[in-house]
């Protein structure tokens, strides 16, 4: 039996506030401005990049049930933005171990589903499981008949599209209870003001360890084994804080386990948890349900300042970003993206729709609240094949671009207007566009699918042809004389492309796309 309680926390003491002492500032500030960001380590100075690099993983850690491959993160591109990213791969039966990063990260779902937890300090176990014992004792509660009880903190499902926001510090494990393996990909905003180490990405394993990696391509750093935490405590001081055996305290520890972060879990796993077979529903029910859950969010968005719990503990920490539902930009001949900020309306629709180009989708802190409070943003992408995303640049933000199918030429262009890169980015491959850089994309697949992940909450675009660009919105006279153009010419740049919106159709008429994503 499953129980999701409420109002735990109405009855928690003064010293639970103690525990969270700045609440909600640890996370971001509330009322700042849309352009600024809470960004601690100075990537300024790192940011004078003349070439971009399309970035493939340079280093890969097996596990047993699994393996992870890393970015380079002493890459100029990861240090300007100051981020680090990683793909991971769980088998079916897959267990992730708990571990907490030091920085706030966003998880896309590339592929999959399974079973995730978060654990938020001071939040109540409110899943509880009961297995009865002898029918005749089992009504007398606390006494032997009655079996063990297991208590623990919400548990959510995911699937291929959703994006899983993880605040720094918070532990978090993953179960693959899918037939098919988990990939998903993820970015860390080590940068952010909740990292007050260094500018070094750091998980810090709970259980476990981590294996030597191996290096793909690249001249290796020097490498070792890394140990979960308990590991580095004497084997009596640990027994005795905990009140255990040695032999207990020794298996925490770890040392001699050679499984990696990532283990095969034998036999039957059992938690409790929503079950989306036994509820019987469709995959059309369970969206509809997650609709409902973002109106649901939108009330606790606006209660989040009468209480901590509003704040923390049910807070949610995912939303699918594939459904078309939720493109933001839609144009059915050339594509669509979807972006997940601060700005956005709670109700996921279709705000821009072109039949000739595709779509986009957002996700904000609007959609998802504790996205404020990390102060990142997702945008997910589908182009048709010869598509364009217009000409643009990121206001305020880093760009960390990801592909998941396909591939397209890319075009980004630095402060002097000189190319800093001109070619392919195709599956798998990763590239980041530093904050201001012009940025154009022409699909070469029927479909080119990406996912950005921006180092704001409130990442703002701005591009420069189609409707709300910045040749919309200056005087002909303006655009005639800056450019030496007719004024019939300086119509064209301001309307040849109508309504369409950053994700454009191909212009010649033999190369429209035909297919929707």
């Amino acid at each position: 039996m499953a129980i999701f309680s409420r109002g735990y926390l109405l009855s928690l003491s003064l010293s639970l506030l103690l525990l969270f002492d700045v609440s909600l500032a640890q996370f971001g500030e509330q009322g700042r401005s849309p352009f600024g960001s809470q960004r601690r380590f100075g990537s300024q100075s790192r940011c004078r990049i003349e070439r971009l690099n399309a970035q493939e993983p340079r280093r890969r850690v097996e596990s047993e049930a699994g393996l992870t491959e890393y970015f380079d993160e002493d890459n100029e591109q990861f240090e300007c933005a100051g981020v680090a990213a990683h793909r991971r791969i769980v088998q079916p039966g897959g267990l992730v171990l708990p571990k907490f990063y030091n920085a706030h990260a966003l998880t896309y779902v590339v592929q999959g589903k399974g079973i995730f937890g978060n654990v938020m300090p001071g939040c109540p176990e409110s899943f509880q499981s009961f297995q009865r014992g002898d029918p005749r004792t089992s009504r007398e509660e606390g006494r032997r008949g009655r079996s063990e009880r297991d208590q623990h903190q919400r548990v959510d499902h995911f699937r291929e599209g959703d994006i899983i926001a993880i605040p720094a510090g918070v532990a978090h494990w993953v179960y693959n209870d899918g037939e098919q393996p988990i990939v998903a990909f993820t970015v860390l905003d080590t940068s952010n003001n909740a990292n007050q180490l260094d500018s070094n990405r750091r998980e810090f394993l709970l259980a476990g360890r981590k294996g030597r990696g191996q290096h793909l391509g690249v001249e290796p750093r020097e490498d070792s084994d890394d140990f979960n935490l308990l590991s580095g405590f004497d084997t009596e001081s640990l027994a005795e804080s905990m009140g255990i055996s040695r032999d207990l305290a020794e298996k925490l520890r770890g040392r001699s386990d050679d499984r990696g972060e990532i283990v095969r879990v034998e036999g039957s796993f059992h938690i409790v948890r929503p079950s989306r077979r036994e509820e019987g529903m469709s995959e059309g029910e369970e969206r509809e349900r997650e609709y409902e859950e973002e109106e649901r969010e939108r009330e606790r968005r606006r209660l989040m300042a009468n209480g901590l719990e509003q704040a923390f503990c049910s807070v949610g920490v995912k939303r699918n970003i594939d459904d078309p539902r939720r493109a933001d930009i839609y144009n059915p001949n050339a594509g669509r993206t979807t972006t997940l900020n601060s700005q956005k309306l709670p109700l996921l629709s279709a705000d821009i729709y072109n039949p000739n180009a595709g779509r986009t989708t957002t996700l904000n802190s609007q959609k998802l609240p504790l996205l404020r409070y990390l102060q990142l943003n997702a945008v997910r992408g589908v182009l048709h094949r010869n598509a364009f995303v217009a000409p643009h640049w990121n206001m305020n933000a880093h760009s960390i671009m990801y592909v998941t199918r396909g591939n397209a030429r890319l075009q980004i262009v630095n402060d002097r207007g000189n190319t800093a890169f001109n070619g392919e980015l195709r599956q798998n491959q990763l590239i980041v566009v530093p904050q201001n850089f012009a940025l154009l994309i022409q699909s070469r697949s029927e479909n080119f699918e990406w996912v950005a992940i921006k180092t704001n909450d409130n990442a703002m675009v701005s591009p420069i042809v189609g409707k709300t660009s910045v040749f919309k919105g200056l005087p002909e006279e303006v655009l005639r004389n800056a450019y030496r153009v007719s004024r019939e010419e300086a119509r064209m740049l301001k309307y040849n492309r109508g309504e369409e919106m950053v994700v454009l159709a191909p212009h010649s008429s033999q190369s429209r796309g035909r297919a929707e994503a």
